[in-house]
């Protein structure tokens, strides 16, 4: 018998679980509790977006696979993106407040300016990305 994986079996390492092409097609660089501050400083003036997710979060997978079945509107936000594994990670969840995933948390300069909690369609994120640059900008909230 051979211990070799069969062709297009995922691999022992990967969670079976877990489709990681958002955070490629994305560009989200992998955070953790030692280092998303110094990512989030990285980003400089930029809005940076961390989504807080977790392996076999059935509502994170289903985020990811609508953000992937349109992504020009998401990429059109312009957005910095990191992502975070709450589960590995469970000090960012107590640290950022998370009672449920997935969480969509916006910084800009080091400081917090918002969140979507749950993905409930390219509308309503882009408009908590509005709120949050409103928000940065010093300008009052949207509606």
């Amino acid at each position: 018998m051979s211990t070799e994986p069969s062709a297009g079996a995922p691999e022992s390492s990967q969670a079976p679980h877990l489709d990681h092409r958002a955070f490629e097609a994305f560009s989200m660089r992998q955070v953790d509790d030692a280092s998303i501050d110094a990512a989030i400083a990285d980003a400089g003036d930029a809005l940076v977006c961390v989504f807080f997710w977790g392996v076999d979060c059935f509502n994170c997978e289903m985020a990811k696979k609508a953000m992937l079945a349109n992504p020009e509107p998401i990429r059109a936000l312009e957005l910095h993106w990191l992502h975070a594994n709450v589960y590995a990670y469970p000090e960012l969840g107590r640290r950022f407040g998370l009672h449920g995933i997935p969480v969509f948390m916006f910084f800009q300069n080091g400081k917090k300016l918002g969140r979507a909690t749950g993905w409930h369609g390219h509308g309503q994120f882009a408009a908590a990305v509005g709120n949050a640059r409103l928000k940065a900008s010093g300008k009052p909230l949207a509606g």
